[in-house]
């Protein structure tokens, strides 16, 4: 065989060798929201050298210490994987970060640290805020999103000790909404961990009869809280009623309020579809009162005594 045909042989299988590789870098990427770890790329057969050359190429980006996002974009959720790889094994994203990916609170509006719960060892990283423990068992992690994550309780028990009692019932109201957990489950946990700081919080709300409220916007839960402070018998909120979906409902009374916000409801079509499922409800049986924001703001005891005229007309 002539030297230049053994070369252009060993050039092919080389490509080969790189094309193979870079398929599975591919297809590790998209695993794990478009981030990879050192350690991984090493695994792959990918020198050093090469890592170092990408890097300054922009073709990885470090987001954390050893943690690189293949590409010049970020996937949705690409920071809180990274976070997670880069507290190495056993790792979890938890806490706030955890509520967020889960909807049980809302995303920050800022760029915040993740929250990250290890096992054992110390494991500080900047930009990430660890929470160590010394045992977190099986049954208290899973996957979500392809992400390892606590489970909806052990994160709802993990925030009793940092949101508000009024944050606290929006996550668990958001829980059992989406049935992602059970008071069982909360139970449960509470009693294995009795001295927690945060369980008497989350002890007292799931002890109460009333059902927990979940809202959707500042000014849902501006008009819970004017309700709650006149003492009025409390609504069920975002719950399914016939076809649709009301913000608040006493059904004993059969009252529906519902909050108009003019980004959803200011156009002509909005505004059609809305007086359309106010008849529908009406012919059910069901009377439909419409709070705007600047009523919530301006008139807040015009919007209560209303509320409360109503309520007590519904029960003669």
């Amino acid at each position: 065989m002539r030297p230049e045909s053994s070369n252009r042989g060993a050039a092919k299988r080389g490509w080969g060798v790189w094309h193979a590789r870079g398929g599975a870098l591919a297809h590790l990427a998209r695993r794990q929201h478009g981030v990879v770890t050192r350690a991984q790329l090493l695994a792959l057969g990918m020198d050093p050298a090469v890592i170092k050359r990408r890097l300054r190429a922009g073709r990885l980006r470090a987001i954390y210490r050893g943690v690189y996002l293949v590409g010049p974009i970020a996937p949705p959720h690409a920071r809180e994987m990274a976070a997670v790889l880069a507290c190495g094994e056993g790792a979890v994203l938890s806490h706030r970060s955890a509520a967020a990916l889960r909807n049980l609170l809302p995303y920050p509006a800022h760029p915040a640290p993740a929250h990250v719960t290890v096992v054992g060892a110390d494991r500080r990283r900047p930009g990430i805020r660890v929470h160590r423990v010394g045992v977190l068992p099986p049954d208290e992690v899973t996957t979500f999103k392809s992400i390892p994550i606590t489970t909806p309780a052990r994160t709802i028990l993990d925030l009793a000790s940092e949101l508000t009692v009024r944050e606290l019932e929006q996550a668990l109201g958001t829980a059992e909404t989406n049935r992602i957990t059970s008071r069982a489950k909360l139970r449960s946990l509470l009693g294995r961990y009795p001295g927690r700081r945060g369980t008497p919080a989350l002890r007292a709300l799931l002890d109460s009869d009333l059902r927990p409220a979940f809202t959707r916007s500042q000014a849902e839960e501006r008009f819970l809280a004017l309700v709650r402070r006149a003492e009025l018998p409390p609504p069920n909120t975002n719950v399914r009623l016939a076809d649709f979906e009301v913000d608040f409902l006493w059904p004993e009374q059969r009252l529906v309020v519902e909050i108009d916000g003019f980004v959803h409801h200011g156009d002509r079509a909005s505004f059609e579809a809305d007086r359309a499922r106010d008849a529908a409800l009406a012919a059910r049986g069901f009377t439909v009162i419409r709070v705007t924001w600047r009523q919530l703001v301006d008139e807040p005891e015009v919007v209560i005594a209303r509320l409360a005229q109503a309520l007590a007309s519904r029960l003669t």
